[in-house]
């Protein structure tokens, strides 16, 4: 059983019990290691009597007010074996530590509600066997940060708990560095630029991230211009900070969505997509053990190639 409890801030006062908690806890997924939940998870909950409301247990459609306390009790998962995959890696670095794989395009990182097979964990239990961190739990083994589904690229995968801890320190002290390519609407006139805003879960949009100045998380994006076309722009991202879906919110921010965003644009393009073109094409970090610098990058995957060739 795993009890939390959050006090209400003042930009959900008037929200519905169960709206409320959908969205809290996408946002506490990332830091406390919980799992996001659908709204009808929570619903279920409120019926079997496990959330309470500064000690009262409340209805699904109770109205929160400022500085309330919500506990949540949620019972101890069934386990769902997650098996190893016999799925092929593009496999950049590997040693007794780690690896960095280049994700492909539409492939989850780990097992969640829906995503039980085919994910890179199923496919990097395969390759590794037992050697993989086990600091995330068992239905993320080895995996120490993430990209999302239709991004592309490099992504390290630690093999023990030392060398998890070491990565994870230099994730968190913005310390590794991470450069991404991507096409974006619109011709962006600046050669280079900072985008310093903060990012936070959408108030209204559950499954998306927006600026949030009053309760963001600090977020801050590097970008240059790498070559313009008529309608849209080949861009470097350097990040500063790794914001759920920072990029994108980024760049939709100051009118330049990603092309292919279904989520922060329209999303409609000249070209047949899979979600937004986005690649994370170079990391480097520090070696756990060697202490040496080691940066690997990823190849643009074959559709991003020929996008370039087709506006060029």
């Amino acid at each position: 059983m795993i009890t939390e409890t959050f006090e209400v801030e003042l930009e959900h006062e008037g929200e519905r019990l169960d709206k409320y908690l959908s969205m809290i806890f996408d946002e506490a997924a990332s830091e406390r290691g919980l799992t996001p939940q659908s709204r009808s998870f929570f619903q279920k909950l409120i019926k079997d009597r496990q959330i309470a409301v500064n000690g009262t247990v409340q209805k699904a459609n109770y109205r929160l007010k400022a500085e309330d306390y919500v506990t949540v009790q949620i019972p101890d998962a069934v386990e769902t074996p997650i098996l190893p995959e016999n799925i092929p890696l593009d496999i950049l670095y590997e040693d007794n530590d780690l690896l960095v794989v280049n994700k492909p395009k539409g492939m989850v990182v780990h097992p969640s509600a829906g995503h039980y097979s085919g994910t890179l964990v199923n496919a990097v239990m395969y390759h590794c066997k037992d050697s993989l961190s086990g600091i995330n739990g068992e239905i993320r083994p080895g995996i120490v940060h993430r990209i999302d589904m239709d991004t592309t690229g490099s992504l390290i995968i630690c093999k023990n708990d030392e060398s998890h801890i070491c990565i994870a320190g230099q994730i968190k002290e913005h310390s590794c560095n991470r450069r991404y390519r991507g096409i974006v609407c619109g011709v962006v006139k600046e050669e280079e630029g900072t985008i310093n805003a903060p990012i936070g879960r959408h108030p209204i949009e559950r499954k998306k991230m927006a600026i949030n100045e009053k309760n963001g998380k600090p977020a801050v994006t590097h970008y240059k211009v790498l070559e313009r076309f008529e309608r849209y722009t080949y861009m470097e991202f350097q990040l500063e900070t790794g914001r759920t879906h920072q990029i994108r919110v980024h760049m939709a921010s100051i009118g330049h969505p990603l092309l292919g965003d279904v989520l922060y644009s329209s999303g409609k393009s000249p070209y047949k997509l899979q979600g937004q073109t986005l690649h994370a094409m170079t990391i480097g970090f520090v070696h756990p053990n060697t202490g040496e610098y080691i940066e690997v990058s990823a190849p643009l995957p074959e559709y991003f190639e020929k996008i370039l060739r087709d506006l060029r």
